[in-house]
């Protein structure tokens, strides 16, 4: 196609070896080990998932919900190893960005650059929005109130008021209501968000030595914690003889456990953010790959354990509307102190989300610009920390100034349907990957030829969901937006499993296609209109600036060398 403008892998390997001259300032520092990689994986998952929307999980699927956090992190490792894999063999930043552009072209590589800011910067938002809830709670506790107008933000108040002025129930006591006005409007901001948001912002700026440094320790305290978690609550399982909280296992089924699948894949969202620092590791070709793989098994090790501990201290039906379950147990179990611990520890462990995300976009936007899709200042880096500095400030402004105002529900499905986005591109990507004959010492992929197994797999698909199927196929016209997304997953499945048996494709990043496609059905109607709307805002930004400015274009056309 005429707008397919792909890198090759040459290069990328030479601009890599070469250093970027058009314009840039040279490399990122290459300081980062596997133990970096692996500890900025694990900073970057273990956050909110495991101190808030864990509890919402327990109570759907009571004990069992362990298997919903092993099968998504099984979900997530054939994305793993296919990030594992394109990291290996193209050592520089920009993550599915330039993994796309290398495989399916300039257009596809800008759609899915476009789609990370959704992932990093805007999923930011909601780590920020939490780490006020947590940050307040823990003031609270310590005996300082700050006022409920400088807590929340100005649309979740709103929306807050206007639902209770529809049920004709009472706003005397709601921050809406009780906000200091000011030029006739109600002020009403998150502050802490913001003070958090400034402040992992710098440490981003001023390098990624300080920021490992960081991320390393916040990662020793929260892991202390939660081992000290699971060390006291399985003394406490077994000195009060709770094990009867496991029975049932699996109280609403397998169904029940299913159920909460959305917030349990937001909980593994961020393992891929260390591919966006390939170009500041010491040997990215080794230790990327294994930085990745190590940090999702580490993660989902605890996950698993975190869970069985907190469903044998308290039965699974007293966590619905828990938002903090692990301080929950303690409390409940009259160990108040421990309960503050924990708070701290949730505090820490959403800080480090933030800076290994705010690490993350601005080097994304700085491949953008080496590439021409985005002006030159985004790739500039700073003469004395040697970090995309302005890049850095932008992603700072663009988390900031919305943490003061917006409603974080509203932002956790768009950054859900963008991190599948890109990882059913980078899945999808490696089935393309060109092969260099002189290339030694990479990842690779195991291959398992699909030829027979991904048919098999949709046989049985289709087979377990034949009545829904039937039942979508003759009222086609009348059902929702979700059941037809459902029914083209079917469509696209088929197909799949016709290619895999014509092509021998390789099975693992078949399977990580396919498994992110389907949860990516699940997402909310609304969501979808909102991630259309943001794909078009970025398309007419390409057709307007990034088209036209395009290195690789510019050489097509014989205009630079």
């Amino acid at each position: 196609m005429k707008f397919k403008r792909t890198k090759s892998l040459y290069d990328i390997h030479k601009e890599y070896d070469e250093g970027y001259s058009e314009g840039h300032t040279g490399n990122l520092k290459k300081v980062l080990t596997v133990k970096d990689l692996t500890f900025m994986g694990i900073a970057a998952v273990i956050g909110a998932g495991i101190f808030s929307t864990i509890g919402k999980a327990a109570f759907d699927g009571g004990p069992g919900v362990i298997f919903l956090f092993i099968i998504t992190a099984v979900t997530c490792g054939f994305s793993a190893l296919c990030y594992a894999e394109f990291a290996s063999r193209v050592p520089v930043s920009g993550s599915a960005y330039t993994y796309s552009y290398v495989t399916f072209g300039e257009i596809v590589a800008w759609i899915i650059g476009w789609a990370l800011i959704l992932e990093y910067a805007i999923g930011n938002i909601v780590v920020a929005i939490s780490w006020s809830a947590y940050f307040n709670h823990l003031l609270q506790g310590l005996g300082i109130h700050l006022p409920d107008w400088l807590t929340v933000g100005y649309q979740t108040a709103k929306m807050k008021y206007d639902a209770a002025v529809a049920g004709g129930g009472s706003v005397a006591d709601l921050v809406y209501t009780s906000a200091p006005q000011v030029l006739g409007m109600r002020f009403i901001v998150n502050l802490p968000a913001f003070l958090i948001v400034v402040f992992v912002t710098v440490l981003a700026y001023v390098g990624i030595s300080e920021s490992k440094k960081s991320a390393n320790f916040m990662v020793w305290l929260k892991l202390a914690v939660l081992a000290f978690v699971v060390v006291l609550g399985m003394y406490v399982i077994l000195r009060d003889d709770l094990a009867h909280n496991w029975s049932p296992f699996l109280p609403n089924g397998f169904q029940g456990v299913l159920r909460g699948v959305s917030s349990v894949f937001f909980a593994y969202i961020g393992f891929d953010a260390i591919s966006t620092t390939a170009e500041e590791c010491a040997n990215p070709k080794r230790d990327m790959p294994r930085g990745m793989i190590y940090s999702l098994i580490i993660c989902t090790v605890i996950y698993v354990i975190v869970a069985l501990v907190i469903t044998g201290m308290v039965n699974y039906k007293e966590f619905d509307g828990v938002a903090d379950p692990l301080a929950y147990v303690f409390n409940k179990l009259s160990m108040q102190k421990i309960g503050m611990i924990i708070s701290i520890s949730a505090v820490v462990a959403a800080t480090s989300v933030l800076l290994v995300f705010q690490i993350g976009q601005p080097r994304i936007w700085m491949m953008m610009s080496r590439d021409g899709l985005m002006p030159k200042k985004f790739s500039s880096l700073n003469k004395k920390y040697k970090t995309p500095g302005f890049a850095t400030i932008m992603t700072g402004i663009l988390v900031g100034i919305p943490v003061l105002f917006i409603d974080d529900l509203l932002m956790t499905d768009l950054t859900s349907i963008g991190t599948l986005f890109a990882f059913v591109l980078v899945c999808a990507g490696v089935l393309v990957l060109p092969r260099i004959s002189k290339e030694k010492n990479k990842f690779r992929l195991p291959y398992i030829n699909g030829r027979f197994i991904v048919p098999l797999i949709a046989f049985a698909f289709i087979f377990f969901y034949r009545a829904r199927i039937m039942s979508l196929a003759s009222h086609i016209a009348s059902d929702n937006f979700q059941e037809i997304l459902f029914l083209l997953f079917v469509v696209v499945l088929m197909v799949v499993a016709v290619l895999s048996f014509l092509r021998r494709y390789s099975l693992i990043p078949i399977l990580g296609t396919l498994f992110c496609l389907y949860l990516m059905t699940e997402i909310p109607v609304k969501s979808w209109i909102a991630f259309f709307l943001w794909m078009g805002i970025g398309l007419i930004l390409y057709y307007s600036f990034g088209r036209h400015h395009s290195v690789i274009g510019k050489r097509q056309k014989g205009t630079t060398k």
